[in-house]
Parts: structure tokens; sequence; C-alpha cells
């Protein structure tokens, strides 16, 4: 019976980032290439993921990761060049602000991207990685699939399914020599935070860190298969709190809302 892996080597390894044309996924396939793997760079806007393989000398496929025939199509492509695929980056996503005035578009599109996104890659990788005994996962959640994030309730809650796929999946298949592992940063200074509006965005952006800084992070995750790979550290106490203490971490969270609410001056 295959054991779950130690470590991946990325020289010469296969690896597809989703979401890859700019922020976080952009950093990942450049630090990747960088280390020697041969990367495929996929994102929804083809000119942005062109731009990006061109700089690393990597592939490129252009797609909505949250089509499950344009992900098959992806993972196919990736077969077809690389030969296989060592390392998927289900990193893809949407920000789905808003509250319960969040429009049902809102939500169902960030549902699609954030939650079903990795769901369809996984029903792609699953069959020929248990075939060969190993085969590597990267979701990328968010501090909000741990916690909750105050002024996007869609992305909240999506980005809590994320989590909850890879918990699963990382319980059900690490015997079998697969590791699913589970990224979540708060604040990284993206594209995505700096069109962010709301008291999400102002919360996260105090302790925003570069998209380089999380490669780093996921870089080290690598190396030891750790399941939550948390590039602010401080993220782990507050899932701790949180776990220890629900009732308590709630009237934390409602004292920070009523606080945002509070207008300028009071």
């Amino acid at each position: 019976m295959p054991a779950e892996n130690s470590g991946l080597a990325l020289p010469g390894a296969a690896v597809v980032v989703t979401g890859a044309g700019s922020g976080i996924g952009a950093a990942l396939a450049t630090r990747f290439a960088t280390e020697g793997a041969r990367v495929l760079v996929n994102d929804l806007d083809a000119d942005a993921a062109r731009s990006v393989a061109a700089r690393i000398g990597g592939e490129v496929f252009p797609a909505d990761a949250a089509d499950p025939a344009a992900v098959a199509a992806l993972v196919r492509y990736a077969r077809q060049r690389f030969g296989r695929i060592d390392l998927f980056c289900a990193n893809a996503g949407v920000p789905g602000t808003g509250g319960l005035d969040a429009a049902d578009q809102t939500w169902e599109h960030a549902w699609r991207v954030n939650a079903m996104s990795p769901v369809y890659a996984a029903r792609e990788l699953l069959p020929d990685w248990l075939a060969a005994g190993r085969g590597r996962l990267l979701v990328t959640a968010s501090a909000a699939g741990l916690l909750t994030l105050l002024g996007a309730a869609p992305y909240s809650v999506t980005k809590h399914a994320a989590v909850a796929f890879a918990e699963w999946l990382r319980a059900s298949y690490a015997h079998r020599g697969v590791v699913v592992q589970a990224l979540c940063p708060q604040g990284v200074r993206t594209p995505m935070l700096e069109r962010g509006e709301g008291p999400g965005a102002a919360l996260l952006a105090a302790g925003a860190v570069d998209p380089e800084q999380v490669a780093e992070a996921v870089l080290a995750a690598l190396a030891d298969d750790r399941f939550l790979v948390l590039p602010h550290p401080e993220v782990a106490t507050y899932y701790r709190r949180r776990a220890a203490d629900p009732d308590r971490w709630l009237r934390g969270m409602n004292q920070v809302q009523r606080d945002l609410e509070r207008p300028a001056g009071d």
C-alpha cells in the first residue's frame, strides 16, 4: 500500500497553477519555475496567462477553472505536454463581497469558482494519482475559510467549503499517496484585494503580505506535507481560539463588526 508522500522535489516536477495570470498564482508559478519545475500557467485572462508563461518559460492553457469541461481539457493538455502532473494548484478564486444583500449571481459565481473548481480538478486528477500512488493538490482557500471575513459572506462561505473539501480529500486518500494541502493566507497584495470594497478589505489591508511571501510559505510546506499552509502564522492562534471557545470568539468578531459600523470620530 503506498505511503503518504514526504515532500515534493520541484526540479523537473510537472506543475499546473490555475488563476496564475496575476497575484498568488503568478507568484507560485514563478517560484516553481525558479526551482526547476515545468509549469503550466492557467487563467481565464488569456493575455495575462500568456504573459506569465512567457516570462517564466512555461506552458500556457487559458481556460475557466470553474468549467468542468475546461478543467478536463486543461488536465489532458498538461498530461500530453508533461507526461504526468505532480502538483496541481487549484488557485483560481473570486472575492464575493456583501452580506444578505449579495445577489444570487454573486453567490453562484463564488460557489463555482471558490468551492467547485477544486472538485472538478480532483475528479480529473485522482484516478491517475491513485493508480500511480502519488500526487499532490494545493487548494488556495483563505484564512476566511478557517475563520470568517466580515463584509464578505459569499467569500467566507465558499472558502469554508474549499477547506472542508481539502480536508475530506486528505482524510480519504493520504494513505494512498495523495497529499492535499490548504493554503490559507489573510490579506495578500493582489488585484483582488486592491479592488476590494467594504469592511473586509479594510481589515485585511493592514497586515497584507506580498504574493511572493505566500509562494515562499508554500515552498516550505511542500517540503513537509503540512495540511494548513499559513503565510500569516497568527492565523493558527486565531483558529485555536475559535475552536476552543467559539462563543467568546464570535463575541470578539461581533465587537469588530460594531467598531466597523461606528461612525468615524465617535
